[in-house]
């Protein structure tokens, strides 16, 4: 009987299957645990976007690595929220500890460290493998970094150059034929014409519209899946992120959506590398990274960098990762 309703507060935050994974992981946990912890993922604490200086001209580095010690009742989520990461990031940073019940006195990597993507410095930049936005304000001297969800397999989030075209608060959802379609199969109902503002409505309070496109950048009605593949296409955010968009982004700000899981920069002495998971196939399969001969010659022949490659072409850490220089 209690079992049954561990289902309904988890929908609270994620989907049924969300919900079913976690059940799974954590089957062998006091069941009162499991809901206090659901429970304080409603309470979570969303910190806005960091601003990160601009670097040099020919650095990409910004950022530093942090640390982050475990300690009772904590959860990626939360963690993810408290340091303005993405989860995905968060989990690819610490591979091995379990994501919904690390365990206390663990020191956990905060991916706070990056390396810009090759583009140019302008508008809004979306780099699809990790799972960020980037906003580099007209004539500033910093750029803002987001966590991002984006379209889930067979809903991919198109690379594509645009602009902001419209601004819309409160935003009505008014689903597409398709999406109508793919709702009644996997709920078995139908949807609405029309989804007003509100609780419902996955568009959360704010939305920017790229181009003459369908796609949206949009708030959320839930929190978990920002930093995920878990949207219909569009790329979703923090409302709080969305709504510090909405009021210091200009319509026909340009928007670059690009696709860079490898980045790399040479910095003063150091050659830095920094490593994503590639985008799995629109059926879901996986996709293995091939490094380019750009790449390759980046890493050059010595053994030990060429094993750092192979390791985070095998497993992704998304960290920023000092090549040797002997």
């Amino acid at each position: 009987m209690i079992l049954n309703l561990v289902p309904c507060i988890v929908s609270l935050v994620m989907s049924y299957s969300d919900c079913c994974s976690i059940i799974r992981r954590v089957r062998f946990v006091n069941l009162l645990t499991v809901i206090v912890l659901l429970l304080l993922l409603l309470r979570a604490e969303h910190v806005l976007a960091k601003a990160y200086p601009l670097p040099a001209p020919g650095s990409r580095l910004i950022g530093e690595l942090q640390t982050h010690q475990i300690v009772k009742g904590d959860y990626f989520q939360a963690i993810a929220e408290q340091y303005n990461v993405g989860f995905l990031a968060l989990m690819a940073a610490n591979p091995g500890v379990d994501p919904f019940l690390p365990e206390p006195g663990t020191s956990l990597l905060i991916p706070s460290q990056m390396l810009l993507p090759y583009t140019k410095r302008e508008g809004i930049v979306i780099n699809l493998p990790e799972l960020r936005l980037y906003y580099f304000p007209k004539n500033g001297t910093q750029v803002h970094v987001f966590p991002v969800g984006i379209g889930r397999q067979g809903l991919a989030t198109p690379k594509t150059v645009s602009y902001i075209s419209e601004k819309r608060k409160d935003p009505v959802w008014r689903p597409t034929a398709e999406t109508k379609a793919r709702y009644f199969k996997e709920h078995g109902k139908q949807l609405a014409d029309e989804i007003p503002a509100g609780a419902n409505n996955p568009f959360g309070k704010y939305a920017l519209r790229l181009g003459r496109s369908v796609y949206l950048l949009h708030g959320s009605n839930q929190r978990f899946g920002i930093g995920m593949r878990s949207s219909s296409g569009c790329i979703r955010l923090y409302d709080d992120d969305i709504e510090w968009l909405y009021k210091n982004v200009d319509i026909n700000t340009p928007v670059r959506i690009v696709e860079q899981p490898i980045k790399l920069s040479y910095e003063a002495a150091h050659r830095l590398m920094e490593v994503h998971s590639p985008l799995t196939g629109e059926e879901g399969e996986p996709t293995r990274l091939k490094p380019t001969p750009a790449v390759r010659d980046f890493v050059g022949n010595l053994a030990a960098n060429k094993a750092l490659l192979s390791q985070q072409i095998a497993s992704p850490t998304g960290l920023v990762i000092t090549l040797s220089t002997n």
